[in-house]
């Protein structure tokens, strides 16, 4: 017995050291978009949109930016709207079949970038989309590791989605690479080739359907797990999820203190959520005003890093190039920053609980500093990035990549806390879904800024800045929220001591 389970904690670790690597190394790769538009326009794409200004020498590209902007705005809006999709997927037929639809979608995107060239520019359409969309669906199944370590859960997400974060610097290496000879299309063939890689754990360590929370004794996953395993752990999920407490099903549907302990409420105990409850309760909605916003500053940052750079350097390609390869080192950094905000979402593992508390309402209470921290760094973020001033831009790299890995780490962590785990991947691909439609106003604001404002943003991100205050609210209401939990549950215990002390009295 003792050796199964040796055999079972190492496959554990195996499990979470792959999917780290793999999140490392490819998932998140489209967000280093910067780095690759600057290897794109060495290689003439949409170069054809470059004019010459009458009576000069020089060249007005301002309509090959907006084309690159337009690339990066398909690719990350189809990344996060078709997460409704991909959760519905995960949560209805489970790991594998996400995992092979996320290793098609990225194998076809990166041949299609190794298959385009300056004259079939607009192949870049699909094949970012495409290296996108299977890059969020590698994170997806990856996030339910998280499960195999219940300690360290809120960790371990924040984890891999700072690890997500950081693989935009795989575009900064294929920079490099090809600064030293080695074509674009040598460098994303590779990539093609190391979906070998993502089958192989697929099948080896990645489990057939989900990885339950809490974990069953003894459970175990991968190619040697026999069926009756298999079977009794979708009986363990299924046992768990009609055993969850009134608290989570007050929590995702009203978010109103959970009702006394009396009979009836000890009937309604072993009800679960529905979906449509906790779409419809205010949490799920300041969480989504929440993301958008933040996630609308983050991606018209990144789409117009590179017009910003060239006029904030007066177009000197050197100076370009060495602020493009810092912005992309800093996005290394991703996989060091996230693990602080799982780290203080889950500080408060191991201490023993208030009286009547249950674990959901610690787990929510801890989640109130990790939202208003990541929404005071991209409050500074913004306000670093709305100055003019090329030397602040390596304190704004620094913020953004920061904000960033706390803000995708601390949404998917915040969801596995406030909802019930049967709709994780539902709510998960919905809010991403619709914050995705809000990005979609990266276009036209980055339009706006090569038109009337003639190529100064300044104005569009004092607006944006004024935007981000909105962020405040989701932390404060759910420090409001936990609150009110707090006092009912007091108000709780101080009236049944006061009963039981007259009961007492009357026997006397």
């Amino acid at each position: 017995m003792q050796r199964y389970k040796v055999g079972t904690g190492l496959r554990y670790r195996l499990t979470l050291a792959s999917g780290m690597l793999e999140c490392l190394c490819f998932a998140g790769v489209v967000f280093g978009f910067a780095s690759l538009v600057f290897v794109l326009k060495e290689d003439g794409y949409f170069s054809q949109l470059c004019v010459t200004v009458p009576g000069t020498n020089s060249t007005d590209c301002s309509r090959q930016d907006e084309q690159f902007s337009l690339v990066f705005t398909v690719a990350s809006f189809l990344n996060n709207f078709l997460s409704l999709v991909n959760g519905y997927l995960f949560d209805r037929f489970g790991t594998m079949v996400t995992r092979l639809l996320g290793i098609s979608l990225y194998t076809v995107g990166t041949i299609l970038v190794a298959l385009s060239s300056a004259a079939f520019s607009e192949l870049l359409f699909p094949a970012l989309s495409c290296i996108a969309v299977g890059g969020i669906l590698l994170l997806l199944t990856n996030m339910q590791v998280g499960n195999l370590f219940a300690a360290h859960r809120s960790t371990i997400i924040t984890l891999y989605n700072g690890a997500f974060d950081s693989s935009a610097a795989v575009f900064l290496i294929i920079k490099v690479l090809f600064e030293q000879g080695i074509s674009l299309h040598s460098s994303f063939l590779v990539l093609s080739f190391c979906s070998i890689i993502h089958l192989l754990r697929t099948f080896l360590l990645m489990p057939r359907t989900h990885i339950p929370y809490t974990l069953p004794q003894g459970y175990t996953y991968g190619l040697n797990c026999e069926k009756a395993n298999t079977y009794n752990v979708e009986q363990f999920e299924g046992t768990r999820e009609g055993a969850m407490t009134l608290s989570q099903e007050s929590c995702g549907r009203d978010n109103v203190p959970p009702a006394p302990e009396d009979g009836t409420g000890a009937q309604d105990s072993g009800k679960v959520a529905s979906f449509r409850s906790c779409v419809l309760s205010w949490f799920f909605l300041w969480h989504l005003v929440w993301l958008s916003i933040m996630q609308l500053r983050h991606y018209l940052f990144i789409g117009t890093l590179n017009p910003m750079l060239n006029r904030l350097a007066n177009n000197d390609p050197n100076l370009v190039s060495q602020y493009t390869n810092a912005f992309a080192m800093t996005q290394l950094c991703g996989v060091l920053c996230a693990p602080w905000n799982g780290l203080i979402m889950d500080r408060h593992k191991g201490k023993p609980l208030a009286p009547g508390e249950t674990e959901q309402e610690a787990d929510l209470r801890s989640s109130c500093l990790s939202l208003f921290l990541t929404s005071l760094q991209c409050l500074l973020f913004s306000v670093c990035a709305s100055v003019s001033f090329l030397p602040l831009q390596y304190l704004t790299f620094i913020l953004q990549v920061l904000n960033r890995s706390f803000l995708y780490g601390g949404n998917a962590a915040f969801i596995s806390i406030a909802f019930p785990a049967c709709h994780f991947g539902k709510l998960y691909g919905l809010v991403m879904s619709m914050s995705a439609i809000v990005s979609l106003l990266q276009y036209p604001c980055f339009a706006l800024v090569k038109g009337a404002l003639g190529g100064d943003p300044f104005y569009v991100d004092i607006a944006l800045t004024i935007l981000t205050l909105l962020v405040f609210i989701h932390p404060v209401y759910v420090f409001i929220h936990c609150r009110k939990v707090a006092r009912h549950r007091d108000g709780n215990a101080h009236t049944e001591v006061t009963n039981g002390s007259k009961m007492a009295e009357a026997k006397l």
